[in-house]
C-alpha cells in the first residue's frame, strides 16, 4: 500500500528476501508454497547457551511442535547438543511457514546458529524431516527449483526421491540428498 492505493508486488520472493544480511549464521532459505505460487522465505534461528534449568523454545511465524521435533532430529540424528541451549526461531518478514517442505531449511539455520557457521548465501533448501533424519519427498518440486533458480540462487538441496523425472533449469545446482547428516555435512 502507497500513497496513492494498492500497488502490485511483482516479486514477493524479492521482498521477503532484500533485508538478508549475507555472512549472518542462523539463516537459511526455503522455496514454500503459497497456494500453487512458490515464494522463498528466510529462516532465522538464535541458538544460545541457556542460563536457566529448562532451556528456552520461542518461535514466531513457525509451528512450535515442528521446530521441537526438528530439535529433537537434530540433537539425535546429527549429534547436536541442543538440550542445553535456548532456541530462538522466526520467519523473517512475518510471513507464515507451516508447510512440511520448510524442515530442511529450519534445521539448517538451527545448525548454523549452533555451529556459529554461516551458509552461503546463494543456497537453499527444500524438504520434509522425518523421525530417523531422512529427507522425505515434497510436492512441486520442479516449481520450487525454477523459481530459486529465477532469482539467481545457485544451489538448492532438495530430496534425491524427488528428482526422478524432473527437467531442472540452466545455473543452478540441484543437490539430491537423503539424509540430514548428510546435509549438515555437505553444507557446514
Amino acid at each position: 500500500m502507497q500513497s496513492g492505493g494498492l500497488v502490485e508486488v511483482l516479486n514477493p520472493s524479492q521482498v521477503f528476501l532484500e533485508e538478508r544480511l549475507d555472512g549472518a549464521t542462523g539463516s537459511s532459505i526455503v522455496v514454500t508454497m503459497e497456494g500453487t505460487r512458490p515464494i522463498l522465505a528466510e529462516v532465522q534461528a538464535l541458538v544460545t547457551p541457556t542460563m536457566f534449568g529448562n532451556a528456552k523454545r520461542t518461535t514466531t511465524g513457525l509451528d512450535f511442535n515442528r521446530a521441537s521435533l526438528i530439535m529433537a532430529v537434530l540433537e539425535k540424528r546429527a549429534g547436536l547438543l541442543l538440550q542445553n541451549q535456548d532456541a530462538y526461531l522466526k520467519s523473517a518478514g512475518g510471513v507464515k511457514l507451516d508447510e512440511p517442505a520448510i524442515d530442511l531449511a529450519v534445521a539448517v539455520a538451527i545448525a548454523s546458529s549452533y555451529k556459529d557457521k554461516p551458509t552461503n548465501p546463494q543456497e537453499c533448501f527444500v524438504g520434509e524431516l522425518g523421525l530417523t533424519g531422512e529427507v522425505r519427498r515434497v510436492n512441486r518440486i520442479e516449481q520450487r527449483i525454477n523459481e530459486a533458480a529465477k532469482l539467481g540462487f545457485t544451489k538448492i538441496y532438495v530430496p534425491k526421491n524427488s528428482l526422478t523425472g524432473i527437467s531442472t533449469p540452466s545455473g543452478i545446482e540441484v543437490v539430491g540428498v537423503s539424509t540430514l547428516s548428510e546435509v549438515l555435512k555437505k553444507v557446514f
